[in-house]
C-alpha cells in the first residue's frame, strides 16, 4: 500500500528546525563574543593583574638598620650577613620532630637550637618561617642544598645579622633587637599606614634602650623586588625593584671608653653612676651594673641563658641607672640647704647644736653614733655630714615645702631623657601618701615620718639619673638641661649630620648667692671633710657629697653592724659630685650597692672619672684592683695617659671571624 506524505509540511518544519538552530548557534556565538568582550575588554585590567601575580612576586628587601656610634665615632652596634636554616612548620610533610632529626643528619643542632626554636614556635604563628640554626657555615650550606628535596617548607635564607661587637659593654644604653612577638604585632596594627607598610618583611625589632627608642630612624625604608616564579613558587628571575635605604646612624653623647673604665671599676658589684654635662644635659656616662651580653637575644635567647638572666639575685637586666630606685641618704643634705636658704627658713649662718641624736615625739633619731659634731653652721653641717642639723631642717620645712622645692630639681620625677622605661621614683608628700595607700589609717601623714625625709631615708627614693640631674642642675647655677643620650643622626644617603636639638634649660630662679654657699659647702667636702683622702692630691677642685643609705630598716634601738646582715641588705654607697669647682664641666651620681661607706667605695669611683674626662688620666693596674676592692682612696701607682690606653678591647666573638660589619 502505498504511503501519501504531505512534501510541504514537511518542508515547513524541517525549515522551523533549521530556523532554531541557526538562532541557538547566533545566540551561542553572541554570548562567546559577550564573554569575550567582557574578559578581554570590561576585566582586562583586573585579569591582567591576577595573571601577572600567578607568574609574579612583590618581595619586600629588608633595609639595612643603621650603625650606633659613641660620641668619638666608635661602633656600638652594626650588621653582619650570614646563612640561617629555617622552618615553616605549615608546609612540612612530615611530623616536626622528625623532621628536626632528619635535619640534625645534615646539619649540626644542638639542643640549645631546638629550646630556641621552641620558644619562638610558643610565640608565632604556624605560617611563620622561624629559624632553627643561624650563621651556617659554607660547607653546611652545601651540605642542605643537596639534600634539599627532602625537606619542603625548610630553606636557607640570608640575612643581616644584628651584632654587639663589645659585647656587655654599655648593654642597657644600646639595647638590643629581637624577633617581633604577638603583643608587638598587635601594638603595630595602630600604625599609620605607611609605617606598616615600612615594616612589611620586618621580623626584628628593637627590643630595649637606644635600639628600641630610636627604632624608626635605626630600621631604614623597607625597598621591593619583582620577581618571576615558577609554578611551584621559585623565585626565577628578577623583574624590577626598588632598593631599600639603609637606616641612619645614631651618634650617641656617651664616651665608650669612660663607660668601660667605670664597668670595670665596679667590678663584680652591683650599682650605677650617671655623668652628665651640667651645661648641655648631654650622658657622658650611664653605667648599670652587672650588665648582660646583648647578642644573647639577636637570635632568640634559649631557655637557659633566660632563666640564668632572669632569676638572678643580681639583677643585670635591671637597668638600674634608669630604673633601680634607692633613697639618696645624706646626698640629699645640699639640696636641703638650698630649699632654706631659698625658702628662707634658715641662713647659712643659723647654729644648730648636733649632739649625736635629736628627739621628736619620743623617739630618738641617732647621728654619728654615740658622739654628736657639737654647734654647725650650714658649711659644716655639709662638710661633716650632720643628721642633726637636717632633722631639725625637715621638721621646720614640713613634707610638702620639700616636695615641692625638690620636685622642680627632677627628684620623684620622669627627667624626659631620650630612652624608654623610666621611672619615676617617690618624692613624698601627703597628697602622694593618700592616693598610694588604701586603708584610712595608712592615708594619714605623721609628723615624725617628716624626720627622715631630712638625710634622704624614709620614703624618699630616686634613680641616679635623677640625682645626677639634681647635682648638674647645681653646678650650672641653677640652670636646667633635659638629659639625653643621642646627639645626633647621619642620613644614610647624604651622610649629613643632624643634630638633634635640646630641649630648651629651665632656670629655676636660684639667687646666685645661695648657690654660692651650697657649692663651697661642697668643696668643702673634698677638702676637709668626708672625702677628702679621696681628692688628696687631684690636679682640679671638685665639690661632693657623700652618702650612706640603708637598704633595710633597723630598728630605733639596734646599731647598724654589717657582719650580721646578708650582703644584699647591707647599706648602699653614694656620691654625687661636680668639677672642675669654678666652671663645672662634668656633674655625677654613683652607688655601689651594699658596699657601707660612700667615701670608701662610690667616692673614688667618681674620683678616676674626674680625672679621665678633665685631665686625661687612667687608673693604674694597682689603682683599678684597689677601687674594685673598695680599698681606694687617692690613686696609687702612675696614671696612664688615657690616649695612650689600648682601644679597642677584644671583641665579642658574635660575628663569625670572615664577616665584616655592614654599613649603611
Amino acid at each position: 500500500m502505498t504511503e501519501l506524505r504531505n512534501v510541504e509540511a514537511d518542508l515547513s518544519r524541517f525549515r522551523v528546525r533549521i530556523l532554531v538552530a541557526s538562532i541557538v548557534v547566533v545566540l551561542a556565538f553572541l554570548l562567546l563574543a559577550s564573554r569575550l568582550v567582557y574578559l578581554q575588554v570590561v576585566r582586562h585590567d583586573d585579569l591582567d593583574e591576577q595573571a601577572e601575580a600567578n607568574r609574579t612576586a612583590i618581595v619586600p628587601i629588608i633595609p639595612n638598620r643603621g650603625l650606633i656610634l659613641d660620641r668619638n665615632g666608635v661602633i656600638l652596634a652594626t650588621n653582619y650577613s650570614a646563612y640561617t636554616l629555617e622552618i615553616t612548620p605549615s608546609r612540612l610533610s612530615m611530623p616536626l620532630e622528625k623532621t628536626i632529626d632528619e635535619l640534625a643528619q645534615v646539619i649540626d643542632i644542638q639542643l640549645r637550637d631546638r629550646r630556641r626554636f621552641r620558644k619562638l614556635l610558643d610565640e608565632s604563628r604556624s605560617f611563620e618561617s622561624l629559624p632553627i640554626r643561624t650563621r651556617l657555615t659554607d660547607e653546611e650550606v652545601a651540605r642542605f642544598a643537596a639534600q634539599r628535596f627532602r625537606f619542603p617548607g625548610v630553606e636557607i635564607k640570608a640575612r643581616l645579622f644584628r651584632n654587639y661587637p663589645w659585647g656587655d659593654l654599655a648593654s642597657h644604653v644600646v639595647g638590643y633587637i629581637g624577633r617581633i612577638n604577638q603583643s608587638e604585632k598587635k601594638a603595630m596594627e595602630d600604625w599609620s599606614d605607611e609605617d606598616q607598610g615600612n615594616y612589611r618583611g620586618t621580623e626584628y625589632i628593637g627590643k630595649l634602650g637606644v635600639e628600641q627608642s630610636f627604632e624608626k630612624q635605626l630600621h631604614g625604608i623597607t625597598g621591593v623586588e619583582q620577581v618571576e616564579t615558577s609554578a611551584g613558587g621559585r623565585a626565577v628571575r628578577k623583574l624590577a625593584s626598588i632598593p631599600a635605604t639603609p637606616g641612619n646612624t645614631v651618634m650617641l653623647s656617651i664616651d665608650i671608653k669612660l663607660q668601660k673604665l667605670v664597668e670595670d671599676m665596679f667590678g663584680e658589684r652591683r650599682g650605677a653612676l650617671v655623668a652628665i654635662d651640667p651645661k648641655t644635659g648631654e650622658v657622658l656616662s650611664f653605667v648599670s651594673k652587672p650588665t648582660f651580653d646583648p647578642n644573647l637575644f639577636v637570635d632568640g635567647i634559649d631557655a637557659e641563658s633566660w632563666q640564668m638572666l632572669n632569676e638572678s639575685i643580681d639583677k643585670p637586666l635591671l637597668n638600674r641607672a634608669l630604673r633601680g630606685t634607692y633613697p639618696p641618704g645624706s646626698t640629699y643634705k645640699p639640696f636641703m640647704a638650698m630649699a632654706a636658704l631659698q625658702t628662707g627658713k634658715r641662713s647659712a649662718t643659723t647654729i644648730i647644736n648636733d649632739a649625736g641624736s635629736w628627739n621628736f615625739g619620743g623617739h630618738v633619731f641617732r647621728s654619728h653614733g654615740d658622739h654628736g659634731l657639737g654647734p654647725v653652721d650650714m658649711h659644716t653641717s655639709i662638710v661633716k655630714s650632720s643628721n642633726v642639723y637636717y632633722y631639725s631642717l625637715a621638721n621646720e620645712l614640713g613634707v610638702d615645702a620639700m616636695h615641692d622645692f625638690m620636685k622642680p630639681l627632677g627628684f620623684g620625677q620622669i627627667t624626659g631623657i631620650d630612652v624608654q622605661g623610666e621611672v619615676r621614683g617617690v618624692l613624698p608628700s601627703q597628697e602622694w601618701k593618700r592616693n598610694y595607700y588604701k586603708r584610712p589609717e595608712q592615708k594619714k601623714w605623721y609628723a615624725g615620718e617628716t624626720i627622715s625625709l631630712g638625710i634622704g631615708q624614709g620614703y624618699n627614693a630616686f634613680t641616679m639619673l635623677q640625682l645626677a640631674q639634681a647635682t648638674a642642675v647645681l653646678a650650672n647655677n641653677g640652670i636646667k638641661h633635659k638629659p639625653r643620650l643621642v646627639i645626633a643622626t647621619q642620613d644614610s644617603v647624604s651622610r649629613t649630620r643632624i643634630p638633634v636639638p635640646a630641649a630648651p634649660p629651665v632656670d629655676l630662679g636660684y639667687k646666685p648667692e645661695n648657690v654660692a654657699v651650697v657649692r663651697k659647702a661642697l668643696v668643702g667636702v673634698t677638702q676637709e671633710g668626708t672625702s677628702a683622702r679621696v681628692f688628696a692630691g687631684a690636679g682640679y677642685l671638685s665639690g661632693g657629697k657623700t652618702g650612706t643609705a640603708q637598704a633595710v630598716t633597723i630598728g630605733q634601738k639596734d646599731k647598724y653592724n654589717a657582719t650580721k646582715l646578708e650582703e644584699h641588705q647591707r647599706d648602699h654607697a653614694l656620691y654625687m659630685a661636680f668639677a672642675p669647682a669654678d666652671d663645672p664641666k662634668i656633674a655625677l651620681a654613683v652607688i655601689v650597692e651594699n658596699a657601707g661607706f660612700g667615701a670608701a667605695h662610690a667616692a673614688p669611683i667618681a674620683r678616676r672619672v674626674f680625672d679621665y674626662w678633665l685631665l686625661s688620666q687612667y687608673p693604674s693596674d694597682e689603682d683599678m684592683a684597689a677601687v674594685r676592692k673598695g680599698q681606694a682612696a687617692a690613686p696609687i701607682g702612675k696614671p696612664r695617659n688615657a690616649a695612650e690606653v689600648g682601644w679597642p678591647p677584644a671583641p665579642t666573638a658574635a660575628a663569625p671571624a670572615a664577616s665584616s660589619p655592614v654599613a649603611p
